[in-house]
This record gives structure tokens, sequence and C-alpha cells, in this order.
């Protein structure tokens, strides 16, 4: 409960920011007393809110992230394993070239972990009390390794970028349905009524739907470049072993708003894979072995 409402809460602060924005720019009054459409100020609107909204949930990416999941950064290690983990992230995020991220454990029995953050040189990578308690070190390492290749491709800006521009391009057409629909089928020929609003809404909805299926195909394509980045860090072996482990047992996902962020996704049938985080484990596992490193 008290994620859904941070989630909620941090939602509301976001387009509250974005709205005061349109409103000082102009572009919020994009339909004029006639009804005409002004699409340059709607673009702008659209992009301010499709964009914006992206941009600052990536900038609170880690803050959000802690808040969600109870992820608690390691300053000083306590013990031997937390040492270690310090020791494989920074090795790793040296032999990629990038600034060493915060490294952090979150509680929960299920075997998951993430990696988030604005840059390359400011990222997070987190992992579940569950893996460090489930898998082998050497699993460990290839856990770590893939998520810190997401980090070294920038797939956190990257899926930031295309969710923005997904988002903006939903808002400017659905606001462009519902004039014409307010216009053809309500016959109303001056300023816009309730259909506008409504027919705007329900686009925005079902566009919504249908523009997450490119955000969530390149989410599972980014997945099977950090499988292969963490079998170059730690080995095909321990990448293809830590699969296996995360495959063989029931598990959890992350928050529904961070689901994308984490190594294990909730598999799917049929048209359930369009919505799919994650490809498959067995299609991850079968990449790797096909793959000559």
């Amino acid at each position: 409960m008290k994620r859904v409402a941070l989630f909620v809460m941090t939602n509301i602060a976001i387009l509250a920011v974005l709205f005061v924005i349109t409103s000082l720019l102009g572009v919020n009054r994009y339909l004029d007393e006639h009804g005409a459409i002004n699409y340059e100020a709607l673009f702008i609107f659209a992009a301010v809110l499709g964009m914006g909204g992206s941009l600052i949930s990536l900038a609170i990416s880690k803050w959000s992230a802690k808040q969600m999941t109870g992820a608690k950064v390691i300053e000083q290690p306590r013990n031997e394993t937390e040492a270690w983990l310090l020791r494989t992230v920074e090795q790793q995020a040296r032999q990629c070239g990038i600034g060493m991220p915060e490294v952090a454990i979150y509680p929960g029995a299920e075997m998951n972990a993430f990696a988030t953050g604005m840059s390359r040189n400011k990222a997070l990578v987190a992992v579940s009390a569950g893996l460090l308690q489930n898998m082998s070190r050497d699993e460990v390492e290839a856990v770590l390794g893939h998520e810190v290749s997401h980090v070294a491709n920038g797939d956190m800006v990257t899926l930031a970028l295309v969710q923005g521009v997904v988002n903006t391009f939903v808002i400017f057409l659905s606001r462009i349905i519902g004039h014409i629909v307010d216009r053809v089928v309500f016959k109303n020929e001056s300023g816009h009524g309730p259909g506008f609003f409504i027919t705007a809404i329900l686009a925005q909805i079902v566009l919504g739907i249908l523009a997450s299926t490119i955000v969530f195909w390149f989410s599972r394509h980014r997945e099977f470049r950090a499988d292969a980045g963490g079998a170059e860090l730690a080995g095909r072996e321990k990448m293809i072993s830590a699969l296996k482990r995360l495959g063989g047992k029931a598990n959890q996902e992350l928050p529904d708003q961070m689901a994308a962020f984490g190594i294990f996704g909730r598999p799917g049938q049929g048209i359930k894979r369009l919505f799919m985080t994650h490809p498959p484990i067995e299609e991850r596992i079968e990449a790797l072995q096909q793959r000559g490193f």
C-alpha cells in the first residue's frame, strides 16, 4: 500500500509541475474559442507532458527505486558479502569504462535485481536479499554483470526517451482524434463539447496500450544485450546458470512501475507476449548458447 501511495503521489507531483510549465508557456491553450486547433501549441504541450514526464521520472529514478523497494545503499561494508558485492561491481564498472554505481541490497525473498539512474556514471545497482541467499557467488556475479551492462549500454536513458516519444505522440494524436470526432460525429461546429474530451481520453487509453508494445519490445531487446554483457563480464556459463536459477523457481517481479528494470519479468503467452518486459528465460538462455564469445 505504501508503494502504491508513493507512486501515485510522485506522479501527481510530476503532472502538477508539467501543467505549470505548459501554463507558463501558454501551450495548454491549444484550442481557441472557435474550436480550432493550434497544432504547434498542441505538439509542444504533448512534448512537455510526454517527454517531460519521462525525463523527470528518470531524474528521480534512484530516489524512487530506493523508496519503493526499501533498498539500502552499502556505504561501509558490514560483512564480507557486502565487501564482495562492492569489489565485484567496481571491477565490472571499470571494465565497462563507467563510473562506480551505488550498490544496494533490498529486502525480499524473491530473486531479482535492478539498475537505474539518469546517467552511466551516476547509477544504482541493487540486488534482493533473496537473490543473495539462493544463488551462488558465480551466479550473483553474472547478475551484477547483467545490471552493470544495462548501465554501460545507457538502457535507462534510452528507455526513458523511447517512452517519452511514445507518450508525446499518444497525447498529440488523441487530441486530434477527439477534435475530428467532435466535428464529424457530434457535428459541433464551434468550440468543443463533451464529445471532444471523452473521445480524447478514450483515444489516449487505446493508443497508449497499443504504443506500449513498442516500449515493451525495446525492453525485451535490451535484456538480450544485457545478458550478453553479463556473459562477457562474468562468463557465459555463469550467466546461463543464473538464468536457469531464475527460471527454475517461482519468482516475483518488482513493483509494476519498476518491472522493466529487474532481471526477472513475468512470463506470458499469446498476445500477452507483446506486453512482456522480459523475454522468456528459455529464449534468453538459447540466445547465449548460440552466441559466440
